[in-house]
């Protein structure tokens, strides 16, 4: 791998190589994560919308968001008609050179138990968890937690059923300069969600370095493992 070849690689914002089918020929390591997010068929047809009718390379500045992942602009460029590259121009969520630490050590499945205890209070609503058993106690505000996710719970009030799943986001991590915070999630999901709060969510997340990520019927909490 040449100098140029570890600069894409490395770089902060993913990119994608295409073929004139729209199968991806390569792309750099934080492509890899977005894909997570969004599937190749979409970002190829991102890509081949704001291609220049003719070759060469064009910028176009929006926002764009697929999950945790916010975007400020894109550049599509292509020389020939076989392959076709793609870049998107990363927003970082949070600015931060050393993580918040405050709060308490806590039990995050007790902290869930007890906000789906006060949520169930008159409702014959169904709440169903699907929890990964081997995440361990960690630091966060608890009042400000408890208060995140009642409001994601409120969301949900109207559905029979509500499904919260806790999991490790594999290979996903939160880098400082000193080290790096594993991530894990909480997922809420039920078939009568409703995104009224959403701002409202997204204020209280980012308070607390979460990371949230809202879609058709489901909020996810995207949290850094934080236990010193």
């Amino acid at each position: 791998m040449n100098f140029c070849e570890k600069w894409i690689e490395y770089d902060y914002n993913p990119y994608f190589l295409f073929d004139q089918n729209g199968k991806i020929l390569s792309l750099n390591n934080e492509a890899q994560h977005l894909l997570g997010y969004a599937d190749s068929a979409q970002l190829f047809k991102l890509t081949i919308t704001y291609a220049n009718a003719n070759t060469g390379f064009k910028t176009s500045f929006m926002d764009l968001e697929f999950g945790r992942f916010r975007f400020f602009a894109l550049m599509v460029g292509y020389d020939n008609e076989e392959e076709i590259g793609l870049r998107l121009f990363q927003l970082p969520v949070f600015h931060y050179s050393k993580p918040k630490i405050e709060g308490e050590i806590v039990n995050i499945y007790a902290l869930i138990d007890l906000c789906i205890s006060s949520s169930s209070i008159g409702k014959s609503t169904k709440f169903l968890l699907d929890l990964d058993p081997t995440i361990p106690n960690i630091r966060l505000r608890t009042d400000r937690f408890i208060k995140l996710l009642n409001r994601i719970y409120s969301m949900h009030a109207e559905a029979e059923t509500v499904t919260t799943k806790l999991y490790f986001r594999v290979g996903e991590y939160i880098k400082t300069e000193e080290k790096k915070f594993t991530l894990f999630s909480i997922e809420v999901t039920s078939e009568a969600a409703k995104n009224s709060k959403s701002s409202q969510i997204r204020l209280l997340a980012e308070e607390m370095n979460i990371f949230v990520d809202f879609k058709a019927e489901t909020t996810v909490l995207n949290i850094p493992l934080i236990q010193e």
